[in-house]
């Protein structure tokens, strides 16, 4: 919200310089997306953040240079929208402490695999304070040929056949895994257990939560060469052996200008299009969205304005932006709230 005396601010699409992570499974894939890395193994690059542990800073217009954070606090809903301000309301009167940014949107390089974990949700009593669960989806962007994802738990295992498991490090045959391909979409709700794989390259979107917890990693050291901290019985509290509801699908598209919805849930809507030539799409009036290019080259307009969308690109649509203009020939995710 404007204070009083300052000048009104229009509206206009925020592109953000990511928060970059080192991971022992990164690698330098992220720079054919244009990104700057530091030395070393990056493994994400979170690109509409809002976080205590990273957060994402606009690099166009007249809030260059400022985070996404103060974009919530100086507009709250006007930008954000009205769903923005009752999920703000409830979060405050669930956790006592201000609401961040809802959504957590990261581009990961899986250059070697990641730990198989498990996420917990909204209600675990563990939670770090202030800390939501986390709900995600994986959008695959490229994929080397034979690598995998895994997703949930085969059937019939249980909190002790699987505790047994861990205890015996058999723990890779009790997982469904799948080969990769570009253009998948995988929904992880909280609970599920999962890990990619060497390999692959994604868009995740999820909640705005970085809370993990390992069940195994490969007895590999990590970046401080002693070995990462697993977290055994918060895992098992959280895993949901009756299936979590993790969905696997390929989402291919045979006619440009029409969306596809990948992923719906309490937390977010994605949906993936084709475009081919110049498409208006309209905001949402009630919730901002966030578009990723995943493939192709293009442009969006506005009505004040005009950016060049390369692949990886994130921009962050605000609610009272109106109509804006895609041009060229593009794979677009946009996510918004449900």
């Amino acid at each position: 919200m404007n204070t009083e005396g300052e000048r009104e601010m229009k509206p206009y699409p925020l592109k953000f310089r990511p928060a970059l992570k080192e991971r022992v499974w990164g690698g330098r894939a992220l720079e054919r997306f244009g990104l700057e890395l530091p030395d070393g193994p990056i493994g994400e690059a979170w690109t509409v953040a809002d976080h205590a542990n990273g957060v994402s800073v606009i690099v166009n217009g007249e809030l260059a240079g400022h985070g996404l954070d103060d974009v919530r606090k100086r507009f709250g809903g006007e930008w954000l929208g009205e769903k923005y301000e009752v999920y703000a309301e409830s979060r405050k009167r669930e956790t006592g402490v201000e609401a961040r940014f809802p959504l957590l949107v990261k581009l990961l390089d899986c250059n070697d695999d990641l730990s198989v974990q498990v996420h917990p949700s909204d209600d675990y009593a563990n939670l770090p304070p202030g800390e939501p669960g986390k709900t995600e989806m994986w959008y695959v962007l490229d994929a080397k040929p034979g690598a995998k994802i895994i997703y949930g738990l085969k059937p019939g295992w249980t909190r002790e056949t699987f505790a047994e498991a861990i205890r015996e490090n058999r723990v890779m045959e009790a997982l469904e895994s799948v080969e990769a391909r570009p253009g998948d979409t995988f929904f992880i709700p909280s609970g599920t257990v999962h890990a990619l794989c060497a390999g692959v390259l994604v868009a995740e979107i999820q909640q705005n939560s970085d809370t993990t917890y390992r069940i195994y990693d490969y007895d590999r050291p990590g970046l401080d060469g002693k070995p990462r901290e697993l977290h055994i019985e918060d895992s098992l509290n959280v895993i949901r052996y009756d299936n979590a509801g993790a969905r696997h699908a390929r989402t291919d598209l045979d006619r440009p200008h029409v969306w596809l919805e990948l992923a719906r849930c309490p937390y977010f809507v994605t949906e993936k299009a084709l475009v081919n030539g110049r498409w208006t799409i309209k905001t949402f009036p009630d919730t901002f969205s966030i578009l990723i290019n995943a493939e192709g080259e293009g442009t969006l307009s506005w009505a004040d304005g005009e950016m060049t969308l390369a692949p990886g690109d994130c921009v962050l649509l605000p609610a009272n932006l109106g109509d804006c203009g895609l041009r060229g020939k593009l794979t677009i995710l946009r996510s918004r709230l449900p």
